[in-house]
């Protein structure tokens, strides 16, 4: 069975940093463009960021460009988002998407 987990979401007080993961089982990234969305509470999903197969291009939204950063490690089948400077606004589950969708990781900033 194919799973994508997501991890290293958590609490964090604004301004802080957190990078999360996702993995897989029974898939492999490689080749495949990845994006991650989010979901605040009560909200529609939001496309965060994006990046290509091979790790050449990456995209963001407009509201996150200059704090989150998109990679990915196809050797560890891994991928990463980094993100910094986190305000309340970034409170959201996250999810990471490359064909199949993870179960998402909950980020809440607060102080």
């Amino acid at each position: 069975e194919v799973q994508l987990v997501e991890s290293g979401g958590g609490l964090v007080q604004p301004g802080g940093s957190l990078r999360l993961s996702c993995t897989a089982s029974e898939f492999t990234f490689r080749g495949y463009a990845v994006s991650w969305v989010r979901q605040a509470h009560g909200k529609g999903l939001e496309w965060v960021s994006g990046i290509n197969g091979a790790g050449s291009s990456t995209y963001y939204t407009d509201s996150v460009k200059s704090r989150i950063t998109i990679s990915r490690d196809n050797a560890k089948n891994t991928l990463y988002l980094e993100m910094n400077n986190l305000t309340p606004e970034d409170t959201s589950v996250y999810y990471c998407i490359a064909k199949y969708w993870g179960r998402g990781t909950q980020v809440v900033v607060a102080s």
